[in-house]
């Protein structure tokens, strides 16, 4: 058994797991979605995206894409909360709850892709 594989492999699992677990609930209601959940699923994503740099392969490179996707839109997320938070001063109204969750799910389709991606691969691998 690989242990750079296991562990590559254990956080795009955690990164989908951590926003799957954000991102259920009402759209549109604050107190079904987490901050400290979102930041861990953010913080997660952007170590397993620092682990698919060193994948030189065509299949890598896609992993890459689908991490590079996933982060852009938590971090979209992340600011959006952070700007009704501490920048407008409304608080998180139904609206922009729902935009924070939407973009939530935008990364956990790309994380969706990600984990696919990495099970088709280790389906076709041989020894």
């Amino acid at each position: 058994m690989n242990l750079e594989k296991v562990v590559f492999a254990f956080f795009i699992v955690l990164s989908l797991t951590l926003n799957f677990g954000f991102f259920i609930g009402e759209l549109d209601n604050p107190n079904h979605h987490n901050i400290y959940e979102l930041f861990a699923a953010l913080v997660v994503s952007l170590i397993a995206t620092v682990m698919k740099f060193g994948d030189r392969a065509h299949i890598g490179a896609v992993l890459l894409a689908t991490s590079l996707v996933a982060d852009l839109q938590l971090i979209a997320a992340v600011i959006v909360w952070t700007v009704s938070e501490h920048g407008t001063g409304t608080g998180l109204t139904p609206m922009v709850m729902s935009s924070i969750v939407s973009l939530s799910g935008g990364a956990l389709l790309a994380n969706i892709i990600s984990v696919i991606i990495l099970v088709t691969e280790t389906v076709m691998f041989r020894r």
